[in-house]
């Protein structure tokens, strides 16, 4: 496949969604703009206290994430393939009166946008599924660590994205074995949303990440598996708690999300 086609294919998707998100409930932009972390427990445990740490934020959609750890004191540069997403990420930096950067160009290219090292890299759900090359990821990584830096990340399980949109069988492979072409309608924020795009996927197994990693010479210090999601962004859900969605009629039984820190 060309990369650049599934690049531009991508951010057109992701652009259109842009103003859909910032306006949904699922963003709840006036309890964020109130001062509300969009952080959730699972990365906060992982993270610690940022306060003074340089903080370079992968894929951070219109940068309520990255703007969120400015809040916490770190010194933060948020990048994004939609330029829609980083538009609006310089402007909420502005309103709030924050010091975050954000570049807009695909992960794999930010080499050529970006001249800095940094404490901690942090990219969070939904963001590798988008990528299709681990290796490549995991050097763009190590790249922009320091030396004893820290990689953290939180993320979908591969099990969950086996599951055709309603959870009722397995339609896609559990590997990387080849692309996942979409034709996408709505979003995760709004179903019924007027938008339809191209999308390009790919699915990566918990081998494919960790070995990327470790080939980069990274050491893996903590790894844990989830058994909800702490968004409410797939079907037929049901609540259990404080930011706890299950799939209703697979209950606690699937791995729903993963994270991990590894440092250098």
């Amino acid at each position: 496949m060309e990369e650049d086609k599934y690049i531009t294919e991508n951010r057109k998707l992701w652009n259109a969604r842009v103003p859909i998100h910032v306006d949904s409930d699922f963003y709840a932009m006036k309890e964020f703009m109130a001062g509300k972390s969009s952080l959730k427990p699972i990365e906060l445990e992982l993270l610690g206290d940022v306060k003074g740490k340089s903080i370079l934020h992968l894929q951070c959609h219109f940068g309520q994430d990255s703007l969120s750890l400015a809040r916490m004191g770190a010194q933060v540069t948020g990048m994004d393939l939609s330029d829609e997403a980083i538009g609006k990420a310089k402007e909420l930096n502005k309103q709030l009166n924050t010091d975050a950067e954000f570049i807009c160009c695909d992960v794999y290219s930010l080499k050529e946008h970006l001249d800095k090292k940094f404490d901690i890299v942090f990219t969070s759900y939904g963001t590798i599924g988008w990528l299709p090359d681990l290796d490549k990821w995991a050097d763009i990584i190590s790249h922009f660590l320091q030396p004893g830096g820290a990689f953290v990340f939180a993320e979908f399980h591969p099990v969950v994205w086996m599951y055709d949109d309603h959870f009722k069988e397995v339609a896609y492979s559990y590997f990387n074995i080849e692309p996942i072409i979409t034709e996408s309608k709505g979003t995760y924020t709004d179903r019924d949303a007027t938008i339809s795009n191209k999308e390009y996927g790919w699915n990566h197994s918990l081998d494919e990440v960790i070995t990327a990693l470790l080939n980069q010479g990274f050491r893996l210090t903590d790894f844990k598996e989830y058994d909800y999601s702490p968004y409410n962004c797939f079907q037929h859900t049901v609540k259990e708690g404080e930011d706890r969605y299950y799939i209703e009629h697979l209950g606690k039984r699937i791995p729903m999300v993963y994270a991990l820190k590894a440092v250098l």
